[in-house]
This record gives C-alpha cells, structure tokens and sequence, in this order.
C-alpha cells in the first residue's frame, strides 16, 4: 500500500458508500469500522456495519444499502411461522455468513480473524478492520428513561426515540484492535465517513487510544453527513440537536470538537465556510455519493493526500 492511500473511519451506510467512492477512485483505503452496532441476533453475530462495508465494496449490497442484493428470506419465513420476532431481518445469504463468523468466534477467532476471511472470501481489496476485538456495545438512552440495545433503537423501534444519551458499554476496556493505531498514524490523511457522528463515530473514538492517535495526527478531514442541516437518509441531525450539539454544520463541528482539522460540507451548505476558525477549515464542494462520488474522492485525495 502506497503513502497516499488514507485510512477511512466508518459506519455502515454512508461509511460504505465513501469507501467505495474512494476505491472507485483509484486509493486503497484502510478501513477502520464501528462495531457498537454488533449483537447476537437469531442466535448469530451480527456486524451490522462491517458487513455493509464489505458487501458495498464486493458490489452485491441490497437496494437500501444494506443486506446483500437479492437475497431470500427462507429462513426469516419459518421462523415467523414459528411465532418467532423478525422484526430484524437477515436474508438467507447473509444469514450465512453471519453463522460462519459466529462459528469461528466461538472457535476462538478474533473478529479481526473473521472480518479478513470475510473479506477474502469477497475478494475485496482493501483493508477493513474493526475498531476493536473486544465487546463494545452502544447503548441509546432515550428521553423517557430507557436503555436501549443499538438494534432495538434502530432497526425494532426504528429509530423513533429522542435519544438523550448514549454509552459504549465495554469501552473502558476494549483495546483498538491489531494494526488500528499503526493505520492511523502512517496514513496521509484520516477521512471520517459521512456516518452518524455520534451513533457510528464516537463508538470508534471511545475505543483506548484512538482518539488520541486522531488528535495527533496533523491531517483528520471529517465529511458531513447533513444536507441543508438534514441527513438524506437516517437520524443524524435528530440524534445531534437531542444530544445538545445543535444543529447543522455548527453540530458536526462540536462532534468532532479537538479531532478534526477540516471539515467538508455540500456546497448547498458553502455558506458555512464562513464557520471556519484558526483550529478548523470548513470547505465546501460536491458530497453527494450517489451522484458525484468518484469526483468527490478524486477531489478528497488530490487535497489532502
């Protein structure tokens, strides 16, 4: 892997679609994904986000950008008959590989193990890895005093709870998994995905010592993920102003307050450059990844790679 090739901190959907916008444009990147979202769903690992990732970048995700393209529902069906929740739906395919990784882990594999067997299996050419090995689960407390699972938030009760907090349960233990720091800090440029910044990015950062190796880094370039102060798809701008951080870009920027040293906005948004400080740069240009993806990351690398 060449000098130029930038390490990338992802989510699942907008983390995937940068990933290949970025692939498509000539790098290899070094991905780096949230495993917060993982839990044991029908009896199996589920890696929300890393598999997104991986199915993305193999071409075969499904029409809403996650799952994998004309999967069957075989197994869902049966279990429904049963009397069984499915409300969490996994196609038979990927429902395979998510019984393949659990046998491994049970085995004794890493998940680091299983995501590159994963990604071999896809043939996939860059590198992901995730955040850490070790459990580390988002837990969404919600304005009426629940806690939530991230799964039961987003996907059973569809993300319809005001979120009021949020912990990373198994966070003060976990360590960054094998080769995380070192992708950090030889890398040109950190891009942070246009994810969910505190569903999908702080449970990166709350991983030991990777927030600090983004704070010494001298490049961390952070892509929005609001369009005229609204996600295109997802509760990012919700989950932002419930939490306290405001709204629009001002909110993005108190996210990633003391890691980031840029920040790319859609030029619907260029008005907000004038948010630029001495610490941060907002800069403005085509972020759309369903039109303009390829551009975007030829862009992203001709700057600050």
């Amino acid at each position: 892997m060449s000098d130029r090739n930038p390490t990338l901190l992802s989510g699942g959907v907008g983390g995937a679609r940068m990933a290949r916008a970025l692939v498509e444009a000539g790098v290899a990147p070094t991905i780096i994904v949230n495993v917060g979202d993982d839990d044991v769903i029908h009896g199996v690992h589920v890696s929300a986000d890393i598999d997104t990732v991986a199915y993305t970048l193999a071409g075969i995700q499904g029409s809403q950008g996650w799952g994998i393209a004309d999967d069957t529902w075989t197994m869902m069906d049966h279990l429904s008959a049963l009397g069984i929740d499915t409300s969490f739906r996994l196609g038979d395919r990927d429902l395979a590989f998510c019984l393949a990784r659990t046998e491994m882990l049970r085995a004794g594999a890493t998940l680091s193990d299983a995501v590159s067997w994963l990604t071999a299996t896809l043939g996939i050419r860059p590198t992901l890895m995730p955040a850490t090995d070790d459990r580390l689960r988002t837990i969404v407390r919600t304005a009426e005093g629940h806690r939530l699972g991230f799964q039961e938030y987003f996907v059973t009760r569809g993300h319809s709870d005001t979120v009021a907090g949020l912990e990373f349960d198994g966070a003060d233990s976990a360590k960054p998994a094998p080769g995380v720091i070192d992708s950090i800090a030889r890398a040109p440029v950190v891009v942070i995905a246009p994810s969910n910044p505190p569903l999908s990015i702080w449970p990166i950062l709350a991983v030991s010592g990777i927030r600090e190796a983004l704070v010494a880094h001298p490049r961390v370039v952070a892509v929005s993920p609001l369009f005229a102060g609204r996600a295109k798809k997802g509760p990012a701008d919700a989950v932002l102003e419930s939490l306290g951080l405001g709204t629009g870009t001002g909110a993005v920027l108190e996210a990633y307050s003391g890691i980031i040293d840029t920040l790319v906005v859609d030029v619907i948004d260029s008005a907000d450059e004038s948010l630029t400080t001495d610490d941060i740069a907002v800069v403005s240009v085509s972020t759309d990844l369903a039109t303009s993806g390829v551009d975007f990351a030829t862009w992203l690398m001709e700057q600050y790679a």
